[in-house]
């Protein structure tokens, strides 16, 4: 499996499934970010929120001619044997009356489990954290204001306990949104994190009693 960071809360998932490139990709933004929109083929696009920063679908198109598959709801999928579980949660500390709701999204591709927690701007309860337990992959908003924090984020982290943790949501070279950037978060989870330009991982690679922190660099 490929996951490359294509900036703010936007990645590209890739994993050969019976012989066939299957490719996700989460919360992909508009050029009013200050980013430039990626041009990419998907078989699946998961949107965690209709905010001009993470619903942007102008320049994703059907992967080989194939139609493009839109999750922006909660419930449960099955896209070309990717299994999808979607979870309410608001995107604010006051139930969504600021910002409103959250779709924390659950893939699981060939027996790893990834959760992308959207723009989660609260710590989620108990109930949630049963909904997607066993998460190996999180990716995680640490840029504070709109999300989670880089304090709140490491507390989250330890609630859920994954394997490997991204930081997603935080300020970069160019963005337009007032955010902070990922320093704070790392600081906060006192280990050493390692960047990467790209994370190719399978099962056997996944740390076991540990949480890794893998910073990637936007591509």
């Amino acid at each position: 499996m490929n996951i490359s960071w294509l900036g703010h809360s936007c990645f590209k998932i890739s994993k050969k499934i019976d012989g066939r490139e299957v490719i996700l990709v989460t919360d992909p933004y508009s050029k009013e970010t200050g980013l430039f929109p990626p041009k990419i083929k998907a078989d699946i696009v998961s949107i965690s929120h209709h905010h001009f920063d993470h619903d942007y679908i102008d320049k994703i198109t059907g992967n080989n001619e194939d139609q493009l598959i839109i999750l922006d709801r909660a419930g449960e999928y099955e896209v070309k044997k990717v299994f999808i579980n979607g979870f309410d949660s608001f995107h604010d500390k006051k139930q969504g009356a600021e910002h409103g709701l959250n779709i924390i999204f659950k893939f699981t591709i060939d027996d790893i489990c990834i959760v992308h927690l959207g723009d989660l701007g609260e710590k989620p309860n108990e109930k949630l954290i049963d909904n997607i337990n066993d998460v190996d992959i999180l990716m995680v908003p640490v840029g504070g204001k709109y999300t989670l924090d880089g304090a709140e984020a490491a507390e989250v982290v330890r609630q859920i306990e994954p394997r490997i943790v991204i930081p997603m949501h935080y300020k970069v070279k160019g963005l337009k949104i007032d955010i902070s950037d990922e320093t704070k978060f790392i600081k906060a989870m006192g280990t050493e994190s390692e960047q990467l330009s790209k994370l190719r991982i399978s099962r056997k690679d996944l740390p076991e009693d540990t949480t890794k922190i893998i910073v990637l660099n936007k591509e």
